[in-house]
């Protein structure tokens, strides 16, 4: 219990930070995509602010295996943080870069519980087309019959595609462009599935709810009329009573008074 607390404290503690680390990310992977002119210097910065991003990520992993008693646990049940740390290192392609600390982040916001699924799916439409344009206009831009030049033309693309829209005045004419499009369509649908299941587990709570409490109501009233039935049932009693006392049947002899 020692070491799963000290788990969850250390991630409550770098929640923040490697959120804020993730923020320093998206801006170095957008810079040189939306300068195109960027300097080698401000180019070679961005690279490094990626890669120590994506450190931070993989000493957070290694710390979070180190603090578990259950190690191979761990890593069976973590196995997307383990993929999203190497695959940078079999490729350090700055798409997968981007893919990793993707992973990382989504992984480490579903833990907090204070986080909810709005704003859960919210932030993961957003980075999805933020990061989905960056992606293809950086794949796109370069290529000879591609239509996809502006970050305008990035950001409509991937809006079009996430939800499976798709006009075809924009579309993607290189194979990692392609990959990208397939994996922004399966997002989409899969956040169209989160959203509409999460409206319809509303609904069904509010109506679970007002059912319940249209029970609760109508079984108060059962027992309020009930209880009146009782009461009327012992005023009657009691009238009877008092008019026999009052009027005794014949025969009957009065107890002689003292």
């Amino acid at each position: 219990m020692k070491e799963l607390s000290a788990q969850v404290r250390w991630e409550q503690r770098t929640q923040r930070p490697l959120l804020a680390l993730a923020v320093a990310f998206a801006l170095a992977y957008a810079v040189p995509i939306v300068d195109s002119d960027a300097s080698p210097a401000v180019t070679v910065a961005c690279t490094v602010v990626e890669w120590t991003v994506w450190g931070s990520f993989a000493a957070d992993y290694l710390v979070r295996l180190l603090l578990v008693r259950r190690r191979k646990e761990f890593v069976r049940t973590h196995w997307l943080d383990l993929c999203a740390v190497i695959l940078p290192i079999l490729q350090p392609l700055r798409l997968l870069r981007l893919v990793a600390t993707l992973t990382l982040v989504g992984r480490r916001a579903r833990m907090a519980s204070q986080i909810r699924l709005t704003t859960y799916v919210g932030g993961a439409v957003i980075g999805l087309l933020m990061f989905g344009s960056l992606a293809v206009l950086s794949v796109e831009r370069e290529s000879p019959n591609g239509n996809i030049k502006t970050l305008g033309d990035a950001v409509w693309w991937s809006f079009t595609t996430m939800t499976t829209v798709g006009y075809g005045d924009h579309a993607p004419t290189t194979g990692m462009g392609r990959v990208l499009a397939v994996g922004l369509m399966l997002s989409g649908i899969a956040l169209l599935g989160v959203v509409t299941a999460n409206i319809a587990a509303w609904f069904i709570s509010r109506f679970e709810k007002d059912d319940v409490e249209e029970r609760r109501q109508t079984a108060a009233i059962e027992a309020l009329t009930a209880e009146v039935r009782a009461l009327r049932a012992e005023v009657a009693a009691l009238s009877d009573v008092r008019e026999i006392v009052r009027h005794p049947a014949p025969g009957v002899a009065e107890e002689p008074a003292h």
